[in-house]
């Protein structure tokens, strides 16, 4: 049977599975949540009143730190919550909050998007689902009904008219053709509104195989430094629905990555699709764990160890960095770690519980090695085969968060002085590897955490030296030539930077063209800069193209009046609310909720700037002018960017026994 979708009702599991059809079929499932008291008389009056409703069992619970004695309950998370807030400091509950349906799965050994004879960690998996794809071409800030829908199922159907007669038409069409998957962008905007208009005028939404749906709220949260927000939702049973605008899961590995990520989380793809890397690399160790029967914490009760400030200091400095001189280099090596931070806790044993005690085997380095094989073969096969590049960029991400997930607070399986000891570990990596160039006669130019830009030749060797010493793999990708920005006061920039690649590709990473708030009437200016950039093999072929270059940006300047505003919109991800002091994005955020709109912190909100010096903007929809002046200086800004490469001479790197200058200098990047 292949798991299409699962979910938990009525005291059970709901599998639907597809075997030629979809059917469900109904587990009774009612697993308990395991209690340690710390001193159990003390609460003897609680376990008698827990034996006596709910049928409490003595047990031996299974940790990562070794056996607890304790005790099973048949009840939900409120009980368990009303244990903890009574017994307070006293008590350590397990598995309270896992998933039914994932704990059902892992403890039988099934997993969603996969029959019973596949291997989660196999890249290459069979599925024989039909898809669909639906378009709503109405504003969905703007409108609440739909009365301009776009339906692709082999052939293209487009239905328009009033909003009841739009969706009697389109439910027909969903019926009919009894899609398994459905994709379909601002899915999680439109469902709620299409479900409310089918009730008034009486209509049944078909998205459902069984019209029932599970509800998730909006909320807005920090992640990684910043304000995120997701949308409510309608997720349907038995068939999968993908917001293709929103899921970045669905964005970075398309349907493939959303299904590879159902079936190493253990999550229904629905979720899946929902949730962000780091929830997923929760979610698969937290499968992992109940696959091998280890308890899982409900609250996290091993803070960090007290230690002398000189001892903190050393530990707590984050990831290494070189601060690279700013300027045009030719022939560089760039050689990057594949996936070094969780290479480093597989290989160095590095896990919650192998804190003092190395020689214990860690269920980090075992839950991940699997994980870390599956992307080394992904990376490999994608060189040859495109299908593979969704799944790589999938377990990419999850395997970069499961390194900050090491030092997150709430984290099931973290610790911060774990998170310190793989950071440690890299900078050493970082600092032998640039000691192996250098003691080879390569030039070190900048380095960032996992990699190396060099110059010099036997790059294949240099390579081997450092995978044979190091004991991770690496990567070498070729620049013809590579340009290092600078900053706001002449330094190097740490992660500004654009080359030429070997195959003629131009790799770029924060200039404009890659910032998300980039108009595109700027990122198109510079990508046609790039792609003419791309045809220069050397330095002195990218200098004979300085003014064709030149003129791109002249002839953009130019036709920047008559410019279409779509081209002009601002695209910003708003931290808050209300703002302390005026600019643009708190003037956006104004005219947003002036014009009826509801947002909330970690919305992205499109605006044209109308006039800058006044703080003055309009929303996307509604803009009629625009300020040319501030349009022109970001033109002239994403031009500055490209043009460093001709107004500095080409620099050669410095010599191995001449000291690097201060802007080359090791940075502990924080």
């Amino acid at each position: 049977m292949w798991i299409v979708d699962s979910a938990y009702r009525d005291g059970g599991v709901d599998l639907w599975t597809k075997d030629g059809t979809v059917s469900k079929v109904h587990h009774d499932y009612n697993p308990p949540f395991f209690i340690h008291f710390h001193d159990p008389p003390a609460h003897h009056e609680m376990i008698d009143a827990l034996e006596e409703r709910y049928g409490l069992e003595e047990c031996t619970i299974r940790t990562i730190f070794g056996d607890l004695q304790g005790y099973s309950v048949y009840a939900g998370r409120d009980v368990a919550e009303a244990i903890e807030q009574q017994a307070q400091s006293d008590v350590q509950l397990f598995n309270v909050d896992v998933r039914r349906d994932q704990r059902f799965m892992a403890e039988k050994g099934f997993f969603p998007c996969g029959a019973g004879n596949d291997s989660r960690y196999s890249p290459e998996f069979l599925h024989d689902l039909n898809l669909i794809e639906l378009k709503v071409h109405d504003n969905p800030a703007l409108s609440s009904a739909c009365s301009d829908v776009e339906v692709m199922c082999g052939y293209t159907e487009r239905l328009t008219g009033q909003p009841n007669d739009v969706l009697a038409d389109l439910f027909s069409l969903v019926g009919s053709l009894d899609p398994d998957v459905i994709l379909m962008p601002d899915a999680d905007t439109w469902l709620p509104r299409i479900q409310k208009e089918a009730q008034k005028h009486g209509l049944a939404m078909p998205f459902s195989r069984n019209g029932k749906y599970r509800q998730m709220d909006a909320r807005s949260y920090w992640s990684y430094g910043r304000m995120e927000h997701k949308e409510s939702a309608l997720i349907p049973d038995g068939r999968i629905l993908i917001d293709t605008e929103q899921s970045f899961v669905y964005q970075e590995g398309g349907l493939e990555g959303v299904l590879m990520a159902a079936r190493l989380s253990g999550l229904p793809p629905n979720l899946a699709s929902r949730f962000t890397p780091g929830t997923l690399i929760s979610s698969y160790e937290v499968y992992e764990a109940v696959k091998l029967g280890i308890a899982v914490p409900f609250r996290k009760s091993d803070p960090e160890m007290i230690r002398h400030i000189s001892r903190l200091q050393a530990a707590d400095r984050g990831g290494m960095m070189f601060q690279p001189v700013p300027g045009i280099y030719e022939n560089v090596e760039e050689i990057d770690f594949t996936s070094m931070y969780p290479s480093i806790i597989v290989k160095a044993n590095l896990s919650p519980e192998t804190i003092g005690h190395p020689d214990r085997a860690g269920f980090l380095p075992a839950a991940l090695k699997p994980l870390l094989d599956l992307r080394i073969t992904t990376k490999r096969l994608k060189k040859t085969d495109p299908r593979f590049a969704g799944i790589d960029s999938i377990l990419k991400w999850m395997l970069v968060t499961c390194f900050g997930y090491t030092g997150y607070k709430n984290a099931k399986f973290g610790r911060i002085e774990l998170h310190e000891g793989i950071t440690g570990r890299s900078r050493d990596i970082l600092i032998r590897t640039k000691d192996i160039a250098e003691e080879m006669g390569f030039t070190v130019l900048h380095g960032i955490v996992d990699c190396l830009w060099v110059q010099g030749s036997a790059v294949e060797m240099l390579k081997q030296n450092v995978e044979n010493e190091i004991e991770i793999l690496t990567e070498i990708e070729h620049f013809n030539w590579i340009v290092f920005l600078p900053q706001a006061d002449g330094s190097g920039a740490y992660n500004r930077y654009f080359g030429r690649l070997r195959d003629g590709s131009v790799k770029v990473r924060g200039i404009a063209a890659r910032r998300h708030d980039t108009p595109e009437i700027v990122r198109t200016m510079q990508g046609k800069m790039l792609e003419v950039m791309a045809g220069a093999g050397s330095i002195a072929a990218l200098n004979d193209k300085e003014e064709e270059i030149r003129s791109i940006f002249s002839e953009t300047a130019r036709c920047l009046p008559a410019s279409d505003k779509k081209a002009l919109v601002i695209n910003r991800r708003i931290s808050r609310l209300t703002y302390a002091h005026r600019c643009l994005e708190g003037a956006a955020v104004k005219v947003y909720r002036d014009r009826g709109i509801e947002i909330a912190p970690g919305m992205k909100i499109g605006y044209i700037v109308r006039e800058a010096r006044r703080y003055s903007v309009d929303t996307e929809w509604d803009a009629a002018v625009f300020d040319i002046p501030y349009y022109q200086a970001l033109l002239e800004k994403a031009w500055k960017e490209i043009a460093f490469a001709f107004r500095t001479p080409p620099l050669r790197g410095y010599p191995v026994e001449q000291k690097l200058p201060d802007a080359c200098q090791a940075i502990i990047c924080q």
